[in-house]
C-alpha cells in the first residue's frame, strides 16, 4: 500500500496537486493535511474513498511529523515558503520521510539545501522546488544541457499567468517578498544582486513574447534557478528568472504599494489597536483584485512558462526555446501538476540521489516527459503534453521541434 501527505492540500496549488494524484491512479491512500480540518474534510470526500483528511498545525513540529508518519512521500504546498519550507523540510528528515516542496522562494532554497547533510544522514530524499518554476524550467533546461548541446551558455526563464479565479494571502506574500528581496543573478560568469523594485534592477526590465498569451514586460524575480543551475550546469555563463502576473494594472498596484512602504511587519496603532501594515497591503490587494480582473476582460486562468537555452553543438550556435502555454489553467495548474509527478516519481523510485536538491540535479527529463504523457490526459486539461519547442540555428533560422517521447 502507498500512501502520501499532502500539506495544505486544500489551497490553490494543493487542491490541484492532490486532485492529479487522484486521477493518477499510483498512490492507494492519499492524505490532506490542512489547518482547515472542514475544508479539508470536505475535499476528501469530494475526490472519494481513498482521499481521507487530517488537520496539522504546521507551525508545530510533532504535529508534522505525527501526520507524515506511514507516509511513503509527503508533498508540500504549504505557503509562504520563506516562513514554512525549512522548518516543515526538517519535520520531514526527522521523520524520515521523503519529501517533495513547490518552494519558489530564494533564501528559502538556499536554507534548504543546507539541510544536504541531514537528509543524507537519515537516508532522505528532498526534492525542493518541484512546480513550474523553478521546476518544469530545470527539467527542461537539463533536457537541453543532456540532449540537444554539448556546452550550454545561458538559461534565461521568462513566466507570465493571471486570471485566475483566486490568489490567497500565501501568493501575494511571496510576490511582496519578491519585490523586497535581493535577487541573484547570474551574468557573465559571475553572481550580482539586484533588486526588482530599485534602480540596480531596472536595467533587466525586458519584454519577451510568451506564446498564445502575448506580449509582456518581465521584471527581475528571486526565484531559486539562479543559483542553483550554476552549480549543476558546468561552464554556464548567465542564469535569469524574469516574471509577471497579469493584469498589469493588479501588478502595478502592488508594486505601488511595496513602494508605499507597506510590506513591513513592524505593527503601527489604528484607532488604537494594533495593525501589521503588510496584512493590511494584503488584503487590500485580494479586494482590489476583482475590479482589475473584470477591467481586463479576464474570464479565465492563462499562462506561459518560457525557457530560452543557448549553447553550442558541434562547434555552432543553437538555441532552443521550450514553451509550455495553457489558457484555462494558470499557476495552481502549473505548479500542482509538476508537483504531483515529482511525487510520483519519487514513489517509483526515479528520483535517484538522497539529500535535499533541485529538479535539474533529481529529475531525469525523458522520465517526467513520459510521465506527463499519462498524467495530463487524466486531469482533463489536455491531450498531449502541451510542450512546445523551437530551434534557432547558427544562421537565425527558426524551425519546430516535435516533441518525442
Amino acid at each position: 500500500m502507498s500512501k502520501i501527505t499532502v500539506l495544505g492540500g486544500c489551497g490553490g496549488i494543493g487542491s490541484v496537486a492532490t486532485r492529479t494524484l487522484v486521477s493518477s491512479g499510483f498512490f492507494d491512500e492519499i492524505t490532506i493535511a490542512e489547518n482547515r480540518y472542514d475544508a479539508a474534510c470536505k475535499f476528501a470526500a469530494e475526490l472519494g474513498g481513498k482521499v481521507s483528511a487530517v488537520q496539522v498545525d504546521a507551525e508545530d513540529p510533532q504535529s508534522l511529523k505525527k501526520v507524515m508518519t506511514g507516509s511513503d512521500v509527503v508533498l508540500n504546498c504549504i505557503g509562504p515558503f520563506y516562513r514554512f519550507g525549512p522548518p516543515i523540510l526538517m519535520a520531514a528528515i526527522e521523520a524520515g520521510i521523503d519529501y517533495v516542496d513547490v518552494c519558489d522562494d530564494l533564501d528559502a532554497t538556499e536554507r534548504m539545501l543546507e539541510l544536504d547533510g541531514e537528509a543524507r544522514d537519515v537516508g532522505v530524499k528532498a526534492l525542493i522546488g518541484m512546480g513550474n518554476s523553478p521546476g518544469m524550467a530545470n527539467v527542461l533546461a537539463r533536457w537541453a544541457v543532456d540532449a540537444m548541446l554539448d556546452q550550454v551558455d545561458e538559461v534565461n526563464i521568462y513566466h507570465a499567468h493571471g486570471g485566475e479565479p483566486a490568489e490567497g494571502g500565501a501568493v501575494i506574500k511571496h510576490r511582496i517578498h519578491a519585490m523586497t528581496s535581493d535577487i541573484p543573478l547570474f551574468v557573465d560568469g559571475e553572481f550580482i544582486q539586484v533588486r526588482m523594485l530599485e534602480e540596480s534592477g531596472h536595467k533587466y526590465w525586458s519584454e519577451t513574447d510568451f506564446k498564445n498569451i502575448g506580449t509582456y514586460p518581465v521584471y527581475p524575480y528571486p526565484h531559486p534557478e539562479t543559483i542553483t543551475m550554476p552549480k549543476y550546469f558546468k561552464g554556464i555563463k548567465q542564469v535569469t528568472n524574469m516574471g509577471i502576473v497579469f493584469p498589469l494594472d493588479y501588478f502595478q498596484l502592488t508594486m505601488d504599494s511595496v513602494a508605499l512602504g507597506l510590506a513591513t511587519e513592524e505593527p503601527i496603532m489604528v484607532q488604537g489597536r494594533e495593525v501589521l501594515p503588510i496584512e493590511f497591503e494584503v488584503a487590500f490587494i485580494i479586494a482590489r483584485r476583482p475590479e482589475f480582473i473584470k477591467k481586463a476582460g479576464l474570464t479565465e486562468p492563462s499562462g506561459c512558462l518560457k525557457v530560452e537555452v543557448k549553447g553550442t553543438k558541434d562547434g555552432d550556435a543553437h538555441t532552443f526555446v521550450f514553451s509550455m502555454y495553457s489558457q484555462g489553467a494558470g499557476a495552481g495548474e502549473g505548479t500542482g501538476i509538476p508537483a504531483a509527478m515529482g511525487a510520483i516519481l519519487m514513489l517509483q523510485g526515479k528520483v535517484a540521489p538522497k539529500g535535499v536538491f533541485p529538479p535539474e540535479c533529481g529529475v531525469v527529463p525523458t522520465d517526467m516527459i513520459e510521465l506527463a504523457a499519462k498524467v495530463i490526459k487524466g486531469t482533463g486539461l489536455s491531450d498531449s503534453v502541451p510542450i512546445y519547442i523551437d530551434h534557432i540555428d547558427k544562421d537565425g533560422k527558426v524551425e519546430s521541434v516535435d516533441l518525442k517521447i
